[in-house]
């Protein structure tokens, strides 16, 4: 069985949007037993123990608010969430998989691997640029590259296609879209 529980901050939003927050239902299970987590929606799915019978949780919600002031997780996948999964030379938008991330100030010559020096760039863009700056390579940023906060990278994330998403969910990942009447 590959059922996923949606995670639900204790404000009922996704952890996060992008990669929508999951759990394998095992784990949702476990901290309904613990009593970590509120019950929110099911599954019309049963599993049994020795002693107990439970329906798998679709959505649940954590019971203790986690904030998210601080500053997000250096990913790969971050870098390309905040650049707009576009390319900072030529604009262009990618898939991952046809990305990949460049130094601003090339390391070779001093530039650090760290959130205002790294930029989402396609193949040709990354090859073209070589070891050089955007300036003398005459290829100038489409913005400059800068940290994201947790908040803003989830904003993001809210416009991009989960198309999985499972009907019990629908409510919750989508909660605070703009309604077209």
């Amino acid at each position: 069985m590959h059922l996923q529980t949606l995670v639900l901050n204790a404000d009922f939003r996704p952890l996060s949007y992008h990669p929508l927050s999951l759990w394998t239902w095992k784990e949702a299970v476990t901290a309904l037993l613990l009593e970590r987590v509120n019950l929110v929606e099911n599954y019309d799915v049963v599993v049994h123990s020795p002693s107990i019978e439970l329906e798998v949780p679709s959505v649940v919600a954590l019971k203790r608010y986690v904030r998210f002031d601080g500053q997000p997780a250096f990913t790969r996948y971050n870098i390309y969430l905040r650049d707009g999964f576009s390319c900072q030379y030529c604009g262009s938008r990618f898939p991952t998989n046809e990305l990949t991330f460049d130094h601003v100030q090339p390391k070779s010559r001093g530039g650090r691997t760290e959130w205002h020096n790294v930029v989402s760039a396609c193949a040709p863009c990354n090859i073209k640029k070589s070891n050089r700056t955007p300036h003398e390579a005459h290829m100038p940023l489409v913005s400059p590259p800068g940290v994201p906060s947790v908040r803003a990278l989830n904003a993001m994330a809210r416009g991009l296609n989960n198309a999985n998403v499972h009907h019990t969910w629908v409510d919750y990942v989508y909660w605070d879209s703009e309604l077209l009447g």
